[in-house]
C-alpha cells in the first residue's frame, strides 16, 4: 500500500500592513495614520514584503504532489486538523502559542519571516530551510522538542490548555478573591490574580514576575514536566494571607482554586481573554501539567 500523501498546513496571520489596510481602507489613509504617530509607511511595507516573501518561500518548498492548506489565526478554532498534518507556522512566536492548543501530536515547523523583528524562540528557522525540514518531517527524521503545556479544568467539565501560561483572576482591575491549595498548603487570598507558567512561558510573563521576587523560583525548562505558580501582588488582611505566593508543580501535582468572586472571575490561557472560561463564585478549577504537548521541529 502506498504511503499517504502528506498534507502541509501553513498557519499565519495578517501582517501589520494588512491589518492597518483592513482597518483604514486605503493606503493613503494608512500613511496618514502612521505619520501622525511618527512612523512611516515605507518601514511597514518593507516588513510586509519580507513576510510575503517568507510565505512564498514556504509555498515553493512544498512538493507539488503534496496536499496543502492555509489557515489564518482567527480561523484556527474552526479548522479541522488531520492527525498526520505537517504544520508550518509562519509568523511571530506568539502564533505558535495560539496554535498549540488545537493540535494533538502533529509536528510544528516554526518559520521566522522577519529575523530583524521577531526573536524566533518558537519560530527559529529561516524560510530557506523549509524544504529540507519538511522532507525530514515527512520521513520521520526531524529532531523534535516536546514542550510542556498546562491545563485547567473547571468542576463543570469545561477545560483549556495553554503553551505559555494560564491566568486566573478578575477580568477587570478589581482584586481577585479565591481559596488556593497547593499540596498540603492552603490559603484564602486577595490579589491581582495568579499565573501558572510552563517552561516556555518562563521566557515571558513569568520571567518578568520572577525577576521582581525577593526569592525567585528556579523556573522549569520548556521540556520539563513542571509548572511555576506566581501570585500577583497578594494583599494581607484579617481574612487573606500572602504566605503562598508561588511554587513549583510537578507532573503528579496540581493546583486547586475555589472562586470567591461574585462576578468577573475568569480563566484564560496565553493572554487570549476572548477564549476565557467564566470562574464564578464557588466554582473549582484544577490546574496541572497537560498530557498534550507541543511537538516543535528543532532540526
Amino acid at each position: 500500500m502506498a504511503a499517504p500523501v502528506p498534507r502541509v498546513v501553513v498557519v499565519t496571520r495578517a501582517s501589520e500592513y494588512a491589518a492597518l489596510l483592513a482597518r483604514h481602507g486605503t493606503e493613503p489613509q494608512v500613511r496618514f495614520f502612521l505619520e501622525q504617530r511618527g512612523q512611516t509607511l515605507d518601514a511597514v511595507r518593507r516588513r510586509h514584503d519580507r513576510w510575503m516573501a517568507a510565505l512564498d518561500a514556504v509555498s515553493q518548498a512544498i512538493p507539488a504532489d503534496w496536499r496543502r492548506a492555509r489557515v489564518n489565526r482567527p480561523d484556527l478554532s474552526r479548522f479541522l486538523f488531520e492527525p498526520g498534518d505537517l504544520i508550518v507556522a509562519t509568523g511571530q512566536d506568539g502564533l505558535v502559542a495560539n496554535l498549540a492548543k488545537y493540535l494533538h501530536g502533529q509536528l510544528v515547523l516554526g518559520i521566522n519571516p522577519d529575523a530583524e523583528q521577531f526573536d524566533g524562540i518558537l519560530v527559529p528557522h529561516p524560510p530557506g530551510r523549509a524544504k529540507k525540514l519538511l522532507a525530514a518531517m515527512a520521513a520521520g527524521r526531524a529532531e523534535i522538542e516536546n514542550r510542556t503545556m498546562v491545563s485547567a479544568r473547571l468542576d463543570d467539565g469545561q477545560s483549556l490548555v495553554a503553551l505559555n501560561e494560564i491566568f486566573v483572576g478578575h477580568r477587570s482591575h478589581q482584586s481577585a478573591r479565591y481559596r488556593l491549595r497547593l499540596g498540603n498548603r492552603e490559603e484564602r487570598q486577595s490579589s491581582s490574580g495568579l499565573i501558572v507558567a510552563t517552561g516556555t512561558g518562563a521566557t515571558g510573563w513569568a520571567k518578568s514576575i520572577n525577576g521582581e521576587r525577593a526569592h525567585p523560583l528556579q523556573l522549569p525548562n520548556p521540556t520539563d514536566w513542571a509548572l511555576a505558580l506566581f501570585v500577583r501582588e497578594p494583599f494581607p488582611s484579617i481574612s487573606t494571607g500572602t504566605s503562598l505566593g508561588g511554587g513549583l508543580i510537578d507532573r503528579q501535582g496540581q493546583l486547586e482554586i475555589v472562586s470567591e468572586m461574585d462576578d468577573g472571575g475568569v480563566v484564560f490561557g496565553d493572554g487570549i481573554e476572548d477564549d476565557r472560561l467564566d470562574f464564578a463564585w464557588g466554582m473549582h478549577v484544577r490546574i496541572e501539567v497537560a498530557e498534550q504537548r507541543l511537538r516543535l521541529v528543532r532540526a
